[in-house]
């Protein structure tokens, strides 16, 4: 499997391309984000590791600008900006993880590999559940041209379920998926937001797109089919 390393340190570029030499992996190298963005223009990867703070094009820019052109190939942002926004900018351009230097050698490689078996399937970039769409660039939320005001956390909480349509997502996946590792409150307050959301969505349009399954979770999907 070819991976494309796109970083400006030549230390730490030639060292990550030993070691995953040594694993097995075929390296590519670059140390600008526009040789880098073409690179992954030109050659098929298994997975990029890339990071943000890049001369010629930051990293974002290369990230957003293959996401745009439907490359999906799987990003794996590498970057000494610890800032939890600087996170969510990172995710948000449509990188697949996040790894703040320094880090493990060993860590990175068992995300490199988590993300080159989940593989490099299409995305779209506006998810859609019968006549609801949700655009995560954008944040904009409309149900059949309708647009709909959602705080940022309903928000979270439906683009979760959206990105798992008509599958039953367990409480506790949402938790883990939209609050932090450090939230310790009540976990009903996964339904409390399924509530602000169903007053939103579903019932001023007569829906009923998010089902409760007892004992289970809850499942998205068009009008609660």
């Amino acid at each position: 499997m070819r991976i494309l390393v796109v970083d400006d340190e030549p230390r730490l570029a030639d060292g990550l391309k030993r070691g995953l030499e040594a694993e097995g992996f075929a390296v590519d190298v670059a140390h600008t984000g526009t040789d880098g963005l073409w690179l992954a223009r030109e050659q098929q990867y298994a997975a990029i590791l890339l990071d943000i703070m890049l001369p010629g094009m930051s990293g974002t820019v290369v990230c957003r600008t293959l996401r745009a052109e439907e490359n999906w190939t799987p990003v794996l942002m590498l970057t000494a900006k610890d800032g939890e926004w600087d996170q969510i900018e990172g995710l948000d351009t449509g990188a697949d993880d996040y790894l703040t230097k320094p880090f493990s050698f060993a860590v990175l490689l068992a995300r490199l590999r988590a993300l080159i078996r989940r593989g490099a399937a299409a995305r779209p970039a506006i998810l859609s559940v019968g006549d609801l769409m949700l655009d995560p660039a954008t944040r904009d939320v409309r149900r059949g041209g309708d647009a709909i005001d959602l705080t940022t956390r309903e928000f979270a909480v439906l683009e979760f379920l959206m990105r798992r349509p008509e599958e039953v997502v367990s409480k506790a996946e949402i938790l883990d998926g939209v609050w932090d590792f450090s939230f310790d409150g009540d976990p009903n307050i996964v339904e409390v937001y399924i509530g602000h959301l169903r007053s939103k969505i579903d019932r001023p349009f007569g829906r009923d797109s998010i089902r409760t399954i007892r004992g289970a979770g809850y499942r998205i999907g068009a009008d609660g089919d």
